[in-house]
């Protein structure tokens, strides 16, 4: 039995989380993974309260072992109408171009973070695990998760968050390395100057805090888990090795930018949605700069990039699609999540729990 496994006292095979990865995937991947040994995560940032009813429903009915359920912990955005105003300004010719009306574009947040809501429908199904990105809901919602034996867990990206988290009772922290693929988790700071490695980040964790730190970032395949294990961490998280799977709904153009990406095509950018995450780069990216400031809140950044992103996608073109994607796409590819989970796993054959 591995270190994670028993500070979490769940049923795994496997400490291999498989990241939840909102916009990419359903609830399909979490229980494939799952299925496999490893704890499958499903994505709730992007769902409102029937839809994650609907997946929990799903996940429960086909498979027995535990799983993450995940959720960002944002403040709720303002808007700001000078911001709004220059960020439509700057996206104005690619509207011209495409002959759409810039002034159609729907306001809204499009992503929620935790809330009331949300506890309601998690009291039903009590899931093993859930997990936080930004921080952590108000002391009220997470006595209320704790309360169910749900365990906690949440990103890092700096030891301060991670001393942070361990003070809010976390059971294990998720040490997000620079070299992670989507949003990064920052929550205390805004400076990514002070983002590091995800080795690096491991040994800074390691003299900060006490509880199980799991490594993510650069982790796609079985000897980065191994160097991982090796470093101390108590488990592993992988996101973009399995976005090529057929249970991930990562549609066609990102999956052909993935078969194709190096770790110099990935770039962290606030573009997409108001706050960093990492990408590959395409034409947006290239012609407006990877990070701007004076950006629409998380997320309304979003709102105004819709319209080109379904525009251009149905013309065969990502040029406004958010390519998540990690530095390692070694691991990526066209195959059963359970046999890369499997894959990933081959470090702990030796060490599996009875």
């Amino acid at each position: 039995m591995t270190t994670l496994q028993k500070a979490l006292d769940i049923d795994i095979r496997f400490p291999v989380v498989q990241a939840p990865m909102a916009g990419v995937q359903d609830s399909l991947l979490a229980i494939a993974v799952a299925n496999a040994g490893g704890l499958g995560s499903l994505p709730c940032a992007m769902l409102g309260p029937e839809q994650i009813r609907e997946e929990l429903l799903a996940i429960t009915q086909q498979t027995a072992h535990p799983f993450n359920v995940n959720f960002f912990c944002h403040e709720p955005p303002t808007i700001d109408p000078a911001k709004e105003a220059a960020w439509r300004a700057l996206l104005a010719p690619y509207y011209a171009e495409f002959g759409l009306d810039i002034r159609s574009i729907n306001s809204g947040p499009g992503r929620a973070p935790f809330n009331e809501q949300h506890t309601e429908v998690l009291e039903e199904f009590k899931p093993a695990v859930v997990s936080f990105h930004f921080g952590l809901p108000n002391a009220s919602l997470l006595a209320k998760v704790k309360s169910w034996g749900s365990r906690v867990l949440s990103t890092a990206t700096t030891a301060d968050e991670a001393i942070w988290l361990q003070a809010q009772g976390v059971d294990a922290i998720i040490a997000q390395g620079v070299e992670a693929g989507g949003h990064r988790g920052i929550f205390l700071s805004n400076d990514l100057a002070g983002q590091l490695s995800t080795f690096d980040l491991l040994e800074k964790m390691f003299g900060s805090v006490s509880v199980p730190v799991i490594a993510a970032g650069g982790i796609a395949t079985a000897k980065t888990v191994a160097a991982a294990m090796a470093a101390g961490a108590a488990g592993v998280q992988v996101g973009t090795s399995y976005l090529h799977c057929p249970e991930a709904t990562t549609s066609d153009l990102h999956r052909a930018a993935l078969a194709r990406a190096t770790a110099a095509d990935t770039v962290l950018t606030n573009l997409f949605t108001g706050r960093p995450a990492r990408a590959i780069r395409n034409r947006l990216i290239e012609e407006l700069g990877a990070i701007r400031e004076g950006m629409p809140d998380f997320p309304l950044t979003a709102t105004a990039i819709a319209p080109l992103r379904s525009f251009a996608q149905k013309q065969g073109l990502d040029d406004f699609s958010s390519l998540w994607s990690g530095t390692d796409t070694s691991g990526c590819r066209p195959i059963p999540a359970a046999e890369i989970t499997r894959e990933l796993a081959l470090p702990f054959s030796g060490n599996l729990q009875k």
